[in-house]
């Protein structure tokens, strides 16, 4: 069991966050890491899937979408975080709060917001 979630950030997301993380011992990359910039979010999230990590993003629509579409279809994910659009800091901290308080496993197949 993995103690800690991964983190994938979607390019909306700063990549400041990431390294935010990082300072902290988290592991995450971004869509730049990944050479995944523009690729339509649909793809984003099997891209996260296939890395084993919970995607963060802004996109509250889209990925709300794609959260109820993998339940009905009986699809695994590790995990999608939407945050309001908030400063990097501020993002980091709530972050930080939510990996600390869940493990990764809890993460899985849920829908989280921060």
């Amino acid at each position: 069991m993995r103690l800690f979630a991964s983190i994938y950030l979607d390019e909306d997301v700063s990549v400041l966050v990431a390294v935010l993380l990082r300072a902290k011992g988290f592991d995450a990359v971004t869509t730049r890491d990944e050479q995944m910039l523009t690729q339509p979010d649909p793809r984003q999230m099997a891209h996260a899937i296939s890395l084993e990590r919970c995607i963060l993003t802004h996109n509250r629509l889209d990925y709300e979408r794609l959260h109820q579409a993998y339940i009905a279809q009986g699809l695994p994910h590790f995990g999608i975080i939407i945050s309001s659009q908030r400063t990097p800091y501020d993002i980091a901290q709530r972050l930080s709060v939510l990996l600390n308080a869940l493990t990764a496993d809890e993460f899985e197949n849920q829908l989280l917001y921060i």
